[in-house]
């Protein structure tokens, strides 16, 4: 399983970039796939669409039972919402026992938290709206304890042309807790060619736009911005 991290070359592992090298079968989501295409030429390669987790992954034990070196690609780091977990529960659920690396990748959240600048200085979490996994309620609850803990929040897969309404309902549960004025970037195709970056507020975030593409992350109390750097203290004396 490989992280290939933002998706562009210059910020993949040299690890990954052997791996998927050296690999006979390259298996994933076909955005990710084109991302790495230079890397991919003359050996077999298998993508499918959003939703096809479960067939990608049985389909890449499966090529490896087979005797073939095979390369599941995730974007940002595979264990971080990517296919790592998947594969082994797969693996462990028909009882099979082969020989399995996780290759590290910058995380989508890190890519985009280099930049805002400084953002995830201090304590934060990473919660994905997206409830097709996971349902609304447990979401709804995690977001409303985050903002009671005065956590820097990272959210994932916020809006979707299917999934309108739950970032405006989690902005609506982080206003209770946190200030209009509190930092809020907005990152989106980090570190690929439609990235766009725009630091606002939580009481403006909605007026920008914001898609499946986007990350954002909302500020804690001492989060502040300085020059085009949203940046939060880590608590030293300065």
């Amino acid at each position: 399983m490989v992280g290939i991290g933002p998706g562009n070359l210059e910020n993949m592992s040299i690890r990954a970039v052997e791996v998927i090298k050296n690999s006979d079968c390259v298996i994933g989501y076909k955005t990710y796939i084109n991302l790495i295409r230079e890397l991919v030429e003359g050996k077999e390669v298998i993508t499918s669409g959003m939703r096809s987790e479960i067939e990608r992954a049985s389909l890449a034990i499966e090529k490896a039972e087979a005797g073939n070196v095979v390369s599941v690609i995730s974007s940002g780091d595979p264990g971080v919402f990517g296919m790592a977990g998947l594969v082994l529960e797969v693996a462990n659920n028909c009882k099979l026992k082969i020989p399995v690396e996780v290759v590290p990748g910058i995380p989508s959240e890190n890519a985009v938290a280099a930049l805002l600048g400084a953002p995830l200085m201090h304590d934060h979490v990473t919660i994905s709206l997206s409830d097709l996994l996971t349902p609304w309620d447990v979401i709804e609850k995690r977001v409303r304890l985050a903002a009671e803990g005065d956590f820097v929040v990272v959210l994932y897969n916020p809006k979707s042309s299917e999934r309108k309404w739950q970032i405006e309902k989690t902005i609506e549960i982080l206003l209770s807790r946190k200030s209009s004025d509190t930092p809020v970037g907005i990152v989106k195709s980090a570190m690929r060619k439609k990235q766009n970056v725009i630091i606002t507020n939580l009481g403006e975030v909605l007026e920008h736009p914001i898609d499946m593409t986007t990350i954002l992350i909302v500020g804690n109390s001492t989060t502040f911005v300085f020059d085009n750097y949203m940046v939060t203290k880590r608590g030293y004396k300065v």
